[in-house]
């Protein structure tokens, strides 16, 4: 049985929920060429989806983002297989050139711009309004 939707109500886009935004950025991590040998034990895209559960969680540290590493629920949220430790994840991280992020990022940005989830962030001739924070 499907039940109406209440006048006013969003109509729910599959696409564009968390889960499925997450998953096309682990689907663009793991297009990522992991060059580490031997053949490490946690894998590229699980050290950045990592990174980003971290950024997207707002922890203070990689040592405190290192607490969460055995939640499941962070695993089963963000499609991670295996969370890397703070040192891990500096150690497999901070050789990647950030060029190699950017198609799994504007795989998400046009997903967004085809759902139409940008529209309200227009500003001015077809640009978007962002904050953005600059660390020192």
């Amino acid at each position: 049985m499907v039940l109406p939707r209440p006048p006013g109500a969003r109509k729910v886009r599959k696409a564009l929920s968390a889960d499925a935004l997450y998953g096309l950025l682990g689907e663009g991590f793991a297009r990522i060429p992991d060059r580490r040998q031997p053949k490490p034990s946690i894998s590229l895209r699980d050290a950045l989806l990592s990174a980003f559960a971290m950024f997207s969680l707002k922890d203070p540290s990689l040592l405190a983002f290192d607490q969460r590493r055995s939640d499941a629920n962070l695993k089963a949220l963000f499609g991670i297989g295996q969370i890397p430790s703070d040192t891990q994840m500096r150690e497999i991280l901070d050789p990647l050139a950030p060029e190699h992020l950017r198609p799994a990022f504007g795989d998400v940005f046009r997903q967004l711009q085809r759902g139409k989830a940008l529209e309200p962030f227009e500003f001015y001739n077809g640009c978007y309004l962002l904050s953005l924070v600059s660390f020192r």
